[in-house]
């Protein structure tokens, strides 16, 4: 039961956490081009917002997935005194 807690938090993380990177990523390259179409005069608040939106939610999920690999270190380090 406790190794299949261990592999469940194991998948989520290996999920969760490269999709946070991507996400993190993206979020920071839209900043950039929200700030570039500031620079230019053309309009940025909406693409600005989209884009503190997917570096909020890419923040998120990495989180999340450094919350699962933290979970499944800790069954693995207790089954192991066990």
């Amino acid at each position: 039961m406790q190794e299949a807690r261990r592999q469940r938090h194991r998948e989520k993380w290996i999920r969760l956490a490269p999709a946070g990177l991507v996400g993190v990523g993206l979020g920071v390259s839209l900043v950039g081009e929200a700030t570039l179409r500031k620079g230019r005069g053309e309009s940025y608040v909406a693409y600005g917002t989209l884009a503190l939106c997917v570096l909020n939610a890419g923040l998120c999920l990495f989180g999340e997935g450094v919350k699962h690999s933290v979970l499944a270190d800790r069954r693995a380090r207790n089954a192991d005194e066990e």
